[in-house]
């Protein structure tokens, strides 16, 4: 049996047939839920909506990405949601991104790796690449980076998020001057040098906010392997321009997340929900095509 195709040269085959590095963030909040969703039992609308995007933006994004607390948060029902959206998006040619953000002393990180990125049995693995917590050190990937060896998985390392408290930690200045999220993209270019696919772009990558000034450019030059998984463009304020910088080696050196520009977008255009989300997306792809030529 081959070994499967690595992660970022999955990604970068779906952006050279749709064009643009158009990721879409399920992020379902019962108060926002089209008005034919609300009434009906949270688990149930949030599948229904979710299942919903995934059709309307499929032909137009390479991938979605699963925030696993908005799940979680229902129980037990709504993790069993998580998974069968999860398939749902996969069945529909889409990448998973399940945004977990976990991290863990190396025996529970080979848990969360068998829960994400391991294959079950005879079914694919969950997701293609997940989140993961960078700041416990690099025994606590080993498990990860395990799954990205065996399985063709990926993994995205939280470097400088977009929340404006990450300058609390991730900023402190090192005794040379630098931040220490500077020393973490060398940490992530070096555990990815094992793992560059044919595409020239590493299994690991990087979370990176693009709501701050300069920082994708930065980011782009200490990571010129890795895949910047890009946040905080539409309600956090970034816009597509701010991006640019990620795709000045490689069409896919960025995976650019939209959420609630998209998931809502009948708020604004009115409609049929799902009409609303496709034409939103397809907007925003357009404008990530224009920025990674500018790129």
């Amino acid at each position: 049996m081959s070994a499967p195709a690595q992660f970022p040269d999955r990604l970068a085959a779906a952006v050279e047939r749709k064009g643009a590095s158009l990721c879409v963030g399920l992020d379902p909040m019962v108060e926002r839920l089209p008005a034919e969703l609300r009434g009906v039992e949270p688990a149930e609308a949030y599948e229904r909506f979710c299942r919903g995007i995934v059709d309307a933006v499929a032909e137009t994004a390479v991938a979605v990405k699963l925030q696993s607390a908005f799940f979680e948060a229902l129980g037990s029902t709504g993790v069993a949601v998580f998974e069968r959206v999860a398939a749902h998006a996969r069945d529909a040619g889409l990448l998973v991104v399940a945004d977990v953000k976990r991290g863990d002393i190396p025996s529970t990180a080979e848990a969360y790796a068998a829960a994400f990125l391991d294959p079950r049995g005879g079914e694919p693995p969950l997701a293609d690449v997940m989140t993961v917590s960078t700041y416990m050190g690099g025994d606590s990937l080993e498990p990860f980076l395990r799954a990205c060896r065996e399985h063709g998985a990926g993994i995205f390392c939280l470097l400088k998020t977009s929340n404006p408290g990450s300058g609390d930690v991730q900023d402190l200045p090192l005794a040379d001057g630098r931040p220490l999220w500077h020393h973490v993209a060398g940490l992530v270019e070096e555990w990815g040098a094992g793992l560059v696919g044919e595409s020239g772009l590493s299994a690991v990558g990087a979370v990176v906010g693009a709501t701050h000034s300069g920082v994708v450019e930065t980011a782009r030059r200490l990571l010129p392997h890795a895949v910047l998984l890009l946040l905080g463009v539409g309600a956090q304020g970034a816009q597509p321009a701010d991006v640019a910088p990620a795709f000045a080696e490689h069409p896919a050196g960025g995976l650019v997340s939209v959420s609630r520009p998209i998931l809502y977008a009948h708020e604004e255009r009115g409609g049929d929900w799902r009409g609303a989300a496709a034409a939103e997306a397809a907007r925003f792809a357009g404008e990530l095509r224009a920025a990674a030529v500018v790129g």
